[in-house]
């Protein structure tokens, strides 16, 4: 193991990190950097896609009413038609055979 320097230097830091920290400490703030430029972006994207989610709820649910709306007119119009069906007389043959 590498001995402490916390004695003579007071920082409680290894040796080896004093006499690396300028050969890795550059690339490790650079990667902090990177990381919490991603960290940032992900942030962006995921408020971006719960958004886009309250929007395609909003449609979805909007496209429910609307597919509703469009059944029941479909129901009211298929009863029209049932009940002008039911008001045409039939054809004389019919009449003849069903006597």
């Amino acid at each position: 193991m590498l001995p402490s320097i916390r004695k003579s230097r007071g920082c409680g830091c290894n040796l080896l990190t004093l006499l690396c920290k300028p050969l890795y400490s550059g690339g490790m703030i650079s990667d902090f950097h990177t990381l919490s430029d991603k960290i940032g972006q992900l942030a962006a994207l995921t408020q971006s896609l719960r958004s886009e989610n309250a929007e395609l709820r909003l449609r979805a649910s909007a496209l429910t009413a609307e597919n509703a709306e469009l059944a029941r007119r479909m129901q009211e119009a298929h009863d029209r038609m049932a009940a002008l069906i039911e008001q045409i007389p039939a054809p004389e043959e019919q009449k003849e055979e069903a006597v």
